[in-house]
């Protein structure tokens, strides 16, 4: 039987694909995705080859944290803006989703989407939360346990978000309290003074058996 935890693949399939801009252009109207049809559990590549066309979907080993390797299915592969990666919980038939990680031109829960501030997102949870220290491999994931973007959300789906500060930071500002596996309040004034944004969005399922 194989297991996969959707935090896991959440890190995963965020190493998996090239960094993206933090400043991506808010204005520009997104696609707004739930958790059902293709983006749903019980998603699979033929079901993603019938939604976006079979050119348009390819499937192979992608990497995934510290030198690691897993089987993903990418649409759009070969466009930035609309670029999708799903993972299985059933890597040999490709059906059971565990996560996708979105596009810059979709939004998920409450119009959550790439390159929004961590203000931004406590705004739309409508409570603080939590955000793992930074610059390491599992840094940066939001513990989203309280609030209108804590799961399940409808259709049984759990929302990973992974932020990511600036790429230059001005050698004054004190990073010291960010840095590693400690956990930061989205209420710390330092993670605006560093320009954290979020860099991946992905909607995700739960613990799943494959018999």
């Amino acid at each position: 039987m194989l297991f996969r935890i959707f935090l896991c693949t959440a890190c995963a399939v965020a190493m998996a694909t090239p960094a993206l801009a933090k400043d991506k252009s808010a204005a520009a109207v997104a696609e707004p995705i739930s958790c059902s049809g293709a983006f749903g559990a019980d998603s699979s590549e033929d079901m993603l080859i019938e939604t976006f066309g079979a050119d348009n979907v390819t499937t192979g080993l992608v990497d995934g944290p510290e030198g690691t390797q897993y089987i993903a299915t990418t649409v759009y592969p070969r466009d930035p803006e609309r670029e999708m990666v799903f993972s299985w919980f059933d890597e040999d038939r490709l059906e059971k989703l565990s996560a996708v990680e979105l596009a810059p031109s979709q939004s998920g829960p409450g119009g959550i989407r790439l390159g929004m501030s961590v203000a931004d997102v406590q705004a739309i949870n409508e409570e603080p939360f939590n955000i793992g220290g930074f610059w390491w491999d599992y840094g940066g994931y939001a513990l989203l346990e309280t609030g209108t973007l804590a799961g399940p959300l409808d259709g049984d789906c759990y929302v990973s978000l992974r932020f990511s500060p600036e790429d230059e930071i001005p050698t004054a500002i004190d990073i010291t309290s960010v840095v590693g596996e400690v956990q930061v309040s989205s209420e710390d004034p330092l993670l605006a003074e560093i320009g954290t944004r979020v860099t991946s969005l992905s909607l995700g399922y739960a613990l799943d058996p494959i018999e």
